[in-house]
């Protein structure tokens, strides 16, 4: 099928949206990148997160649309500057690979448990761990179940899915055929099954119905899992429905004025801590990224309620509810935004437009790099008055405490 050129366009550019986060003096109006169509979700969740943390910054303020090359460089400068062990030539090599998405092979016994997916060397990962970021999934058996046992000793899905493989080729292919898995019966004739092929048939129909019950790559095991373990007023990255998403834990409620009524970020600076009286010390909220809701202020953060996101709702920079201006693609859950998406339902796009932000992009583009280059010659130019000064001070010591040089006295009486 032919690409589409105008989705292709679409792809180069991340437009900015202007949200409100944070508590107390930190509590301040901040951009985070949308994600158009199935756009790099892992790369994407690195800066918005660290823009959220304050980590990073988009200049200038009104600023529309980034590139790679621009957040890449923000990203590799945070790394540089506020992480000394890491390997920056190995980060950058790594980076340009979240932007076509992540290989993650959760373990279903643990949230923060993954091992690199396919034949992965785990670079990717390393990433996240170098940012400061903790990746997390809600893809967990009870322990109390019937279930925990099997899915304890393959550990992990890359492996489930090799049973099942295994286990259908003994049963010649009648394991994965229908809706629900049964057992099959032992083959006919003089052929019969060891005990290892019949343990492991029996646990592929454990691990299939467990993989047919939870398509969302999430359980409410899991789901209370993250409510009771993550810390309040955290952000982690977290892997569902084969996506990267932010996923924020609310604080320890507290009232604070509503976002409409902060101007500016220097006024934000003194705002009192967000109203978080509408939400709870345990409830979860992603991150809205989706570009079709780009112009839909008060959809900002989606509340985490069940596994499949029939129950959830979108909520303010506040935590409460929205209300959105309206239109095809308004009312609708990130999810099935997505779904959509991904079956070619897109909104119409002017191709006018598209050239208009490729010529927007161009121009910010450049004034960021003149920026990026006026405060590296100011930087410069502090460090080498900053080594005058040293190498004055040096000379005066050297001097003073030379052979002969006599000290002064600190008083003189008359």
């Amino acid at each position: 099928m032919a690409s589409n050129p105008v989705r292709s366009s679409l792809e180069d550019v991340w437009y900015l949206k202007e949200i409100v986060f944070g508590t107390g003096p930190s509590r301040k109006r901040r951009k985070i990148i949308t994600q158009n169509f199935n756009g790099p979700c892992s790369f994407i969740a690195i800066c918005n997160i660290l823009l959220l943390r304050d980590k990073i910054e988009i200049l200038p303020h009104d600023r529309r649309t980034v590139s790679y090359e621009m957040l890449s460089q923000l990203v590799a400068e945070y790394l540089l500057t506020n992480c000394p062990d890491v390997d920056i030539s190995a980060a950058l090599s790594i980076m340009p690979k979240t932007t076509k998405g992540m290989d993650l092979n959760p373990l279903f016994t643990g949230a923060t448990s993954f091992r690199p997916g396919g034949d992965g060397s785990g670079g990717e990962l390393k990433l996240f761990e170098q940012a400061g970021i903790k990746l997390v999934h809600g893809w967990l058996a009870d322990p109390e179940s019937s279930e925990y046992p099997v899915l304890a000793r393959v550990e992990d899905y890359d492996n489930a899915v090799n049973l099942i493989v295994e286990a259908d080729h003994a049963t010649q292919g009648r394991l994965v055929v229908g809706e629900q898995a049964e057992a099959p019966s032992a083959p006919s004739g003089d052929e019969e099954w060891s005990e290892e092929q019949r343990r492991k048939v029996e646990d592929a129909i454990v691990i299939r119905n467990f993989l047919d019950s939870t398509q969302s790559q999430l359980t409410y095991y899991g789901l209370f899992h993250l409510a009771s373990t993550l810390p309040p007023d955290s952000l982690v990255a977290l892997f569902r429905n084969s996506h990267l998403s932010v996923l924020y834990k609310s604080p320890a409620a507290s009232p604070s004025p509503p976002a409409s009524t902060m101007e500016t970020p220097e006024t934000d600076a003194n705002a009192e801590t967000q109203d978080t009286s509408s939400t709870d010390s345990s409830a979860l909220y992603t991150l809205v990224t989706d570009m079709v809701f780009l112009h839909e202020p008060t959809v900002v953060w989606e509340r985490l309620e069940d596994v499949e996101g029939s129950a959830s709702s979108f909520v303010d920079s506040d935590f409460k509810p929205s209300s959105p201006a309206g239109g095809d693609w308004a009312g609708m859950t990130a999810e099935q935004a997505a779904q959509a998406q991904d079956q070619g339902n897109y909104p119409p796009v002017d191709p006018e437009d598209q050239v208009l932000a490729q010529r927007l992009q161009e121009e910010e583009d450049a004034q960021a790099q003149a920026l990026y280059e006026r405060q590296q010659q100011e930087h410069t130019e502090r460090e080498r008055k900053l080594r005058e000064m040293r190498t004055k001070a040096s000379a005066e010591r050297e001097r003073y405490s030379a052979p002969g040089m006599k000290k002064k006295s600190s008083c003189v009486i008359m």
